[in-house]
């Protein structure tokens, strides 16, 4: 079950058709459930959603029914989003439930109404009212319920087992990085795009979370220096108004949604890619930007700097220190010497996390006892 599904953009919906098909390969039959905004388009297994248009109560309610209808089928439920409706349907059907945690909900959902401001750090101890307590607690029993959790970072390990969860439940399986379909050269997806000078790109569902108007600042900082933005989200129209403010509407490019083929196309074309989160775990654009031979400019938060070694493969910067950014943007176009070094390094550092392998080991993890 993913909250998300292409032709959305993002690491579950790049992540979730991988390992159904990994499944499929493996000799396992697949049922996915999912929400989104149109149908989706056919499988080679089915796919149940639920339209995003309906009311949040009857969609959560939705939601849990196809899980609970799908899982009465199936040996085993594995979640990569919506954890508390996984665990209801899994309960509803008896059924083991396996979940690859890489957020906490409780803390995303705070941050998103503008009641906690603080890190994920600073969350796990923070007091607050009925709704907080209410949602680390559903939250909590939901985790518990899981024989298994998968997370893709040693730093997001160490959160989930502050909620009380045996060590020997919790497995650290990182993102992979992609299998690289055939891709034109740099010059070509430089040329398809009309880029000519310095282009930083960024990609992704454009939510508080990704922090972008720091992004932004950062390019209002450093002249002529282009930022290619692909995704859709909530924060769309207030960053194209923020553009216009900052004076470089006409330096940045709003690509709208696309595939992770266009992603991975446009991160070719890219001198770097661009990652401000405010909080992350390890996002799955870190990987696509390291593996097409591309630096990364990325604030050291979460499972980041796990990946990406500041002056190796990428430079890392704090976490809204747009002064930070815009030096590390000014640096890396300045100096050409160090942006063929760091992109030359990029390939080799992913090695290990490639796609096959890295899907191999969370097929394993969910039918492993099934």
């Amino acid at each position: 079950m993913s909250g998300i599904w292409p032709p959305d953009v993002g690491g579950p919906s790049s992540h979730a058709p991988a390992l159904a098909a990994a499944l499929l390969e493996a000799g396992h039959e697949v049922e996915v459930v999912t929400t989104a905004d149109v149908a989706p388009e056919s499988r080679p297994y089915p796919v149940r959603w639920v339209a995003r248009s309906r009311p949040a109560p009857l969609r959560h309610l939705a939601v849990v029914r196809e899980v609970a209808s799908a899982a009465r089928d199936a040996d085993r439920v594995y979640a990569t989003t919506m954890v508390r409706r996984a665990a209801l349907g899994a309960a509803l059907a008896r059924r083991p439930l396996v979940v690859k945690l890489v957020a906490d909900e409780a803390f995303e959902r705070e941050r998103r109404s503008g009641r906690f401001d603080g890190s994920l750090e600073e969350f796990q101890a923070a007091r607050g009212g009925p709704r907080r307590r209410l949602l680390r607690a559903t939250r909590t029993v939901a985790l518990r319920r899981a024989e298994r959790v998968l997370v893709p970072s040693a730093y997001l390990r160490g959160i989930a087992r502050g909620r009380g969860l045996a060590p020997e439940r919790v497995r650290v399986v990182p993102n992979p990085a992609p299998e690289l379909p055939q891709l034109p050269s740099r010059e070509e997806a430089r040329a398809a795009l009309g880029v000519t000078g310095p282009a930083l790109a960024t990609a992704g569902r454009l939510t508080a979370q990704k922090a972008l108007p720091d992004a932004l600042q950062a390019i209002a900082r450093v002249p002529a220096v282009e930022l290619f933005v692909l995704g859709d989200g909530s924060e769309r129209p207030a960053l194209e108004r923020e553009a216009e403010t900052l004076g470089v509407s006409d330096r940045v490019r709003f690509l709208g949604a696309g595939t992770r083929d266009d992603v991975l196309r446009l991160f070719r074309a890219a001198d770097a890619v661009l990652v401000t989160s405010a909080w992350e775990n390890l996002p799955h654009t870190v990987l696509e930007a390291l593996a097409v031979g591309t630096p990364v400019i990325a604030t050291a938060v979460g499972g980041i700097p796990e990946v990406v070694v500041d002056g190796e493969n990428g430079l890392l910067v704090p976490p809204h220190d747009v002064d930070a950014i815009a030096a590390a943007v000014a640096r890396l176009v300045r100096e050409e010497d160090l942006r063929r070094a760091l992109a030359a390094a990029a390939p080799g550092s992913v090695d290990g996390l490639s796609e096959p392998r890295i899907l191999r080991l969370i097929v394993d993890a969910i039918v492993d006892d099934a």
